[in-house]
């Protein structure tokens, strides 16, 4: 086995050889400012409301290309070099600046002039609009934008785009006066009720980056008015650091920085991403220099980089975290006290030491720990077999009696590109219910396979899910995201989870102006999904990424993709 690994790396390092002078062929000479990172997968799409939309190699293509509206001030670097954004201090990306009128509700955006896309064309308010108006549409596989702008109470984005009734859904995704253009660099956004989340959300890079307007309308057909074909499969045009060169989908892609780019152009003039399935191999290629940075390492690999001589390790425990899925329309996982026993049969701490090297910590609620608003738990679930065969009793099945009969159900699906991070966790977890006779069988899927089922067809029935994170810094975002029922506005709602309750406070907190209110409601939410065990938290852990020593600038984003252009020698 051994030796299989050490062919097996070899000819990894001949081929990502070729590739590095590939990279570097694509301007005549070898250069010290391309980039190789390898990776556990390469996007699978790049439409912001196309299916692989959740999946977090997708979102690494789509930011370096988007441009936001605002992002956040860095505060300096911790402890380990990542670089961390205070979230009290916005900027202007696209926009230059702009105004909030509290009495007409209105937001006014002034454009930054002089913005050029990859394909040198200028920034103006008419990609703004075609923006909201394709978000409007809801016309991809899902309203990933509408949602952030129906979350910030923009006018006319409400549900009636999804009325069984073809006149009124049709009527409903025609931009109204909620968007108006003023001049080619003014935009007036009117809001239906003071809702501080439109303006969290302009930072969010995935849902709310600007396309390039022009470009975009150059490929719509009359079946695909909006271009989702050729975002998803072909090109993301838009006016970020780096344009899209090469794509070769399940293998490799890569970029050229964007010599229009109106912060200056990246250091980096190639990146190229290449999938590299076996972390082992990806480790191995970071250590001989082959490659200047590596991710989807678990935490035992990361370790033995810290005193490898020329690479480093930067991390920081930001937004991550990994739960359990246990779906509602699933039998028997409608259950609570099912649900409940299977809370506290999980093993919290060999999950943090075997699975991450004691380098995360128990989840203690449903929102990051890090976010303004969370609430921790006054009796988090913890590790009491005792407590989980009693509750499985109530649940109706004393000693796990009957469960034989939902097998099927208690496939545990993860993403196999994700074994080495995932391998151990999932093994615990279903050892750890075995003994309890619950009839855990382990169902290793393709990621892409498994974004769809989670974020489209919402059929997962029984999953470990560590890809999902709040993007937008609000508690009030993150639960609207996953927990609010699709009949009250929930897009990822992955476990269909519906909750009368949960959706009326959520409600009155999105309007809540007072807030110590906000907070009462919003910790008055994760109480209830706690009790009712919406998704099973179970650990935070760090975002890590492995480096070449000479490279710098590493910045955390809230979607956890570094971003290229910040990275320089």
């Amino acid at each position: 086995m051994a030796s299989h690994s050490r062919r097996a790396a070899r000819t990894l390092l001949i081929g990502l050889g070729s590739l590095s002078c590939l990279v570097a062929g694509a301007t005549g000479a070898a250069r010290a400012a391309d980039l190789l990172l390898l990776a556990e997968d390469v996007p699978s799409g790049l439409d912001p409301d196309g299916p692989s939309i959740a999946l977090p190699t997708t979102q690494e293509g789509m930011v370096q290309m988007l441009e936001p509206l605002i992002d956040y001030e860095p505060k300096g670097p911790n402890d380990s070099g990542f670089v961390l954004p205070d979230f009290s201090k916005p900027r202007g990306r696209l926009l230059e600046a702009w105004d909030y009128d509290p009495k007409a509700l209105t937001w006014t955006l002034h454009l930054r002039k002089g913005v050029k896309s990859c394909a040198g064309n200028e920034f103006t308010a008419d990609d703004l609009i075609y923006t909201y108006g394709r978000a409007l549409s809801t016309s991809g596989a899902v309203p990933n934008a509408w949602f952030l702008l129906n979350m910030g109470s923009i006018k006319g984005f409400t549900n009636d785009v999804f009325s069984t009734d073809k006149a009124v859904a049709d009527a409903a995704k025609k931009l109204g006066d909620g968007i108006k253009k003023i001049d080619d660099y003014t935009v007036v956004v009117q809001q239906t009720e003071v809702n501080p989340l439109y303006f969290v959300n302009m930072a969010v890079t995935i849902s709310q980056g600007v396309f390039d307007a022009k470009e975009m309308q150059k490929h719509a057909t009359a079946a695909d008015p909006w271009s989702h074909d050729y975002a998803n499969n072909v090109n993301l045009p838009s006016f970020g650091a780096y344009c899209l060169e090469r794509w070769v989908k399940d293998s490799q892609i890569s970029y050229r920085a964007n010599p229009n780019y109106y912060r200056g152009k990246a250091f980096y003039d190639h990146v190229v991403v290449k999938k590299v399935p076996e972390a082992a191999n990806r480790l191995v290629t970071l250590r001989t220099g082959q490659a200047q940075m590596v991710q989807g390492l678990n935490a035992h690999q990361y370790d033995s980089l810290k005193d490898a001589k020329g690479v480093k390790v930067e991390g920081v425990l930001g937004n991550e975290g990994l739960f359990v899925v246990m779906n509602f329309k699933t039998k028997p996982f409608d259950n609570i006290k099912l649900r409940q026993a299977i809370a506290y049969a999980i093993p919290y701490e060999r999950i943090v030491q075997v699975g991450y090297s004691g380098q995360a910590k128990q989840w203690e609620g449903v929102i990051p720990s890090s976010y303004p608003g969370f609430v921790k738990q006054a009796q988090p679930y913890s590790t009491d077999l005792a407590k989980a065969k009693a509750l499985l009793a109530e649940a109706g099945f004393p000693d796990g009696k009957g469960l034989d009969a939902y097998k099927d159900a208690f496939k545990l699906s993860y993403v196999s590109e994700k074994e080495a991070t995932l391998g151990p966790v999932v093994n615990a977890i279903s050892t750890a219910l075995r003994a309890l006779n619950i009839p855990v069988t382990l169902d290793p899927i393709p990621q892409t396979q498994y974004g769809d089922r989670q974020i489209v067809k919402k059929d997962l029935g029984f999953a470990v899910n560590d890809q999902e994170k709040p993007i937008g810094v609000d508690a009030g975002y993150a639960m609207k995201l996953f927990f609010v029922s699709k009949e009250a506005g929930g897009i990822n709602n992955m476990m269909n989870y519906a909750n009368p309750e949960l959706d009326a406070l959520w409600v009155k907190a999105k309007i809540e102006g007072d807030p110590a209110a906000r907070n009462k409601e919003l910790a008055d939410m994760q109480n209830i999904l706690m009790r009712d065990v919406a998704w099973l938290p179970v650990v935070e852990f760090k975002t890590q990424f492995g480096l070449s020593d000479k490279v710098n600038g590493l910045t955390w984003v809230t979607d956890n993709s570094p971003r290229f252009y910040d990275l320089k020698n």
